[in-house]
């Protein structure tokens, strides 16, 4: 049996662990960064957005069983006060509201919430998003130019090439002002026309700078977007339910693959895609923990690389 594997028995049974949003997970998710020696978790992968678009969301993943033979329930199905509160509950100092459009004219719409939810919510960093159609460059700088501090793109729901030429400036204009990118481009749980390595290789090159950070560590191709991070120093990877009991059925890390998690310990980043993921939150930390690669990994993955890099160039 593997450290991965044996790990669950010990810390946290199984992936369910204490029921969901329970007191006794908020002092669970306390307690390991409390042993730590942590102030708290800076979780770079959390979502908030505007309500009809959340609850489509959700009926997605209601639906998405066809997709990966696996069902979805979303565990923090809650009212947005509701959520926030909880996180701060877990003692999350930091986290975003990861919003993403599906089609051209959404994503103005979307930054101008988020830009109101950052305001009301001091501990939500201010999150914005883009999408390839005209006027994408001017809605991006007036993000930045209003404080924006991430950016969220979804290769898979907007069914987009990053490497557009309408997406271009957009690009520039980050990569200057040293804004990081959370993407998701890996093809899990289903591929899209533009996800995997290859366009996002094509964006890098033409934008190194580009402080990108790859969702859910690229599952399920691991391998060459540690590869992408190895040629590229501003390329990093969230662990947004990476390593978990429930990717690691549709999705599990290559064993090979495991020296190189510790190799890139100071770009790692945690995320957990809170809420709508399929187990309680703290399965994602102990999920971390079990790979054994320490508590100063941990300390690195779970607050000080975030908090360094959102802390601004």
């Amino acid at each position: 049996m593997s450290a991965r594997s044996s790990g669950a028995t010990a810390l946290c049974g199984t992936e369910s662990g204490k029921a969901a949003g329970t007191a006794g997970e908020a002092a669970e998710v306390r307690a390991f960064w409390e042993r730590l020696g942590l102030p708290g978790l800076v979780d770079v992968h959390t979502h908030f957005m505007p309500e009809r678009v959340l609850r489509k969301v959700w009926a997605y993943f209601d639906a998405v069983g066809p997709l990966t033979g696996m069902e979805w329930p979303i565990a923090y199905r809650r009212e947005e006060d509701e959520r926030v509160a909880l996180l701060r509950e877990f003692g999350v100092r930091s986290f975003t509201s990861m919003l993403y459009p599906h089609k051209a004219g959404m994503a103005a719409w979307l930054n101008g919430w988020a830009a109101d939810f950052a305001a009301r919510t001091p501990d939500c960093v201010h999150t914005a998003t883009l999408f390839p159609e005209e006027g994408v460059e001017r809605y991006v700088r007036e993000a930045v130019e209003g404080g924006a501090r991430i950016f969220k793109s979804h290769l898979q729901v907007g069914a987009y090439d990053p490497g557009d030429p309408l997406l271009d400036a957009a690009w520039g204009l980050l990569a200057e002002a040293r804004i990081p990118v959370v993407m998701h481009c890996g093809s899990g749980p289903a591929p899209g026309k533009y996800t995997g390595p290859e366009p996002v290789g094509r964006l890098l090159a033409r934008h190194p700078r580009l402080r990108l950070i790859v969702a859910h560590m690229g599952m399920p191709e691991y391998t060459e977007f540690l590869d992408l991070a190895e040629r590229h120093a501003e390329v990093r990877l969230d662990t947004t339910m990476a390593f978990t009991d429930f990717s690691e059925r549709l999705s599990p890390l290559p064993e090979c693959e495991m020296a190189r998690l510790a190799d890139f310990g100071d770009r790692i980043l945690l995320g957990t895609d809170f809420p709508n993921i399929p187990y309680p939150y703290a399965h994602q930390l102990h999920a971390l923990e079990r790979l054994g690669l320490g508590d100063d990994w941990l300390r690195a993955v779970c607050h000080d690389n975030g908090a360094r890099l959102l802390a601004g160039p």
